[in-house]
């Protein structure tokens, strides 16, 4: 009985080995990327005047001031996503220009695009990638997501004052209410933060605003929001 017991366990033991070398061996579990610092988001609120919002310089405090508010503040230097015209002997800004070279974070790890080139989709290889904007995305610095179309109210048009390209505008027509410091006459181009509605998808240049107050902002959809993102 003891030698049938003894075959029994080494055809058992046998097999066992088998199946254990046939078993392909599993490789180590990947390491996960440590999350990345938020260096974009969209302004939750807008600077209260319309298009006035003080200039360029007034636009990146007002990026800078709700970045630090959630703890986000000394992740680079926050600017504001807008272009401005030639004007007073100065040249013409370009919002892509003022946004340093990327990749781009928002409040949940998720990267918006990896360069500028991207961004905008610079290159044919670069629009058919396209970037990460969507309304899942484009998320605020408290990370809640922007109001769009269906919602209410619709606040997905965000001041720009930008080309496809991500360059100011050269036909003399006012397209950044005097530079963001008119709450009255001019008007703003406006991108769509959820990428839908207005004849195309663009994120950033979509049509021009009714006027430069805070309520012609409101009534095609927009609260004077703003993207900022962080110059590292």
């Amino acid at each position: 009985m003891r030698l049938i017991a003894a075959v029994m366990l080494s055809v058992l033991l046998g097999s066992f080995l088998t199946v254990a070398a046939q078993t392909p061996a599993q490789p180590p579990a990947a390491a996960q990327a440590p999350p990345q610092p938020m260096t974009f988001f969209i302004t939750s609120v807008g600077g209260g005047n319309g298009a006035n919002l003080g200039g360029l310089a007034g636009a990146d405090r007002h990026c800078q001031q709700l970045a630090t508010a959630v703890g986000a503040g000394s992740n680079g230097t926050w600017r504001a996503y807008l272009s401005a015209s030639a004007a007073s002997g100065q040249p013409a800004v370009n919002a892509r220009d003022r946004i340093g070279a990327g990749p781009w974070y928002n409040a949940k790890n998720a990267r918006i695009a990896q360069n500028v080139a991207d961004l905008h989709g610079d290159t044919l290889e670069a629009a058919r990638r396209g970037n990460n904007l969507t309304k899942v995305t484009a998320l605020t610095e408290k990370g809640d997501m922007i109001k769009g179309v269906g919602d209410t109210p619709n606040q997905h048009d965000i001041l720009t004052g930008s080309q496809l390209d991500g360059t100011a505008y050269a036909d003399g027509t006012d397209h950044t209410c005097g530079n963001w410091t008119s709450n009255g006459t001019g008007t703003a181009q406006l991108g769509h933060a959820d990428r839908t509605g207005g004849g195309n998808t663009s994120w950033n240049s979509t049509h021009p605003s009714r006027g430069c107050s805070q309520e012609n902002l409101v009534s095609t959809g927009g609260a004077g929001l703003l993207y900022c993102f962080a110059v590292k």
